[in-house]
């Protein structure tokens, strides 16, 4: 009886995650349905060359053009990424490697509670502190591409230095005593046995941190002036596809609401073309390794 009882068991959890799984796949679905329905109609309309190339964003005036914003979006994502995955590949490889034992405790905990500071708290940062510093010393208004990027890096920060971590403690302790064994120092098996093998745990954290940069809505809006131009400079303000919607969304109807719902498809799109490009690039360099 405790056999089958087991069994049974067994069936129901396996059917259970079956199901969550499935229903995990519908809302994603229903999701992208009810997104492209709501925006299709006005790229429609105005053409979906038209839409992304663009250069106008005058709703009232009947221009739906989000190139300053897409450009926007991409700029301040690689400045994050050019901030958050050196120090947080770097800060990594300490505390899985060379950080004591007590500073570890200590310093792991706090890069955990950054994760969890809301996105508001780290805006109000950004304003208070990050913008007057740039407009005192770099010129400018201070609600830039750079602020964006600052504040987004240290957003990142966490999730690529706790997954790159969890990556780097998970290569065997034999490859060490190996590497150690032929000959090489510290640095030179932390180079050529820790950061290959765990490349793919790495690269793993870089793409969801920057999905968080890419999706990062309220910090944003509060530091990079929200200036639907094409900027050309670091310190020259922008707006993101995100803040985009979240600004205009509550007053928009018709027409003009179609369009930030537009901006969502193109959004979705972005992000899955990052998504898969990183893919792309990992396993390539897993097969490589």
């Amino acid at each position: 009886m405790r056999l089958g009882q087991r069994q049974w068991l067994e069936i129901i959890i396996e059917k259970s995650l079956l199901l969550i799984a499935l229903f995990t796949i519908v809302v994603i679905f229903l999701i992208t349905w009810f997104v492209l329905s709501a925006g299709y109609p006005v790229l429609e309309e105005v053409g979906i060359w038209q839409f992304v190339s663009g250069s106008n964003w005058h709703p009232t005036n009947g221009e739906f053009g989000i190139w300053p914003m897409i450009v926007g979006s991409i700029l301040v994502t690689i400045g994050a990424l050019i901030i958050g995955v050196p120090l947080g590949v770097m800060g990594a490889i300490f505390l899985a490697e060379m950080a004591p034992r007590g500073a570890a405790r200590v310093i792991r905990p706090a890069v955990e509670l950054l994760a969890g500071i809301p996105s508001v708290v780290y805006g109000f940062y950004g304003l208070v502190v990050i913008v007057p510093f740039l407009r005192e010393h770099l010129g400018g208004s201070g609600f830039s591409i750079l602020a964006g990027s600052i504040i987004l890096g240290i957003m990142i920060l966490p999730t690529i230095l706790s997954l790159s971590e969890t990556s780097l403690r998970a290569v065997p302790w034999e490859l060490k005593e190996g590497s150690l064994a032929l000959g090489a120092n510290h640095w030179q098996t932390i180079k050529w046995i820790f950061l290959p093998v765990a490349r793919s745990g790495i690269l793993a954290s870089i793409i969801l941190g920057m999905g968080r940069a890419v999706g990062e809505t309220m910090a944003v809006i509060m530091v990079t002036g929200n200036v639907a131009l094409v900027p050309h400079q670091l310190i020259d303000p922008i707006r993101t596809l995100t803040g985009n919607v979240v600004m205009e969304m509550s007053y928009a109807s018709g027409t003009h609401q179609q369009a930030l719902f537009a901006t969502g498809i193109v959004l979705f799109f972005f992000v899955m073309l990052l998504n898969l490009l990183m893919q792309v690039v990992m396993s390539r360099k897993v097969g490589q390794a």
